[in-house]
């Protein structure tokens, strides 16, 4: 009778220190975040009176620096002629860091970022561009926002 309690003792007491160190530990932060964007003609550098717009709805995963996204967009002038991501803060023209594949909304794709462009995109430094024959320069822009 002795050993049963000795040994319901010792297991009572592992659990505990088991329980314990899982409480003490912190739960590593979320690698993924969530990305926004609405696209319309007044975010464009100039601005245009564009009567498109659309969303832009992805995810980020600070690890691996996959960005995965969908872009729907409606009442552009004409057929997007290209689309991509670009670095730059709101308000800031840039260079093309990733380019779209397939421009018939809504847009659906991923892809790996250099280290830069990733830490730009966490710092709202990234925009969605969709361009058109009316609108050359662009004419739907998004501002990418981390939720």
């Amino acid at each position: 009778m002795k050993k049963y309690a000795y040994l319901l003792l010792l297991l009572t007491g592992l659990t505990t220190i088991s329980c314990s160190k899982d409480d003490e530990a912190a739960a590593p932060a979320s690698q993924v975040v969530n990305l926004t964007a609405t696209l319309d003609g007044k975010q464009q550098v100039p601005a245009n009176n564009s009567p498109g717009t659309g969303t832009l709805v992805g995810t980020y995963d600070k690890t691996t620096r996959v960005i995965t996204y969908t872009i729907e967009f409606q009442n552009m002038t004409a057929a997007p002629s290209l689309g991509h991501f670009h670095q730059g803060a709101p308000g800031v023209s840039s260079s093309v860091i990733v380019p779209f594949s397939g421009l018939t909304s809504p847009i659906k794709g991923s892809a790996t970022l250099s280290q830069t462009d990733g830490d730009k995109l966490l710092a709202q430094g990234v925009y969605a561009n969709l361009h058109s024959s009316n609108f050359p320069q662009g004419e739907l822009r998004g501002d990418i926002k981390v939720k």
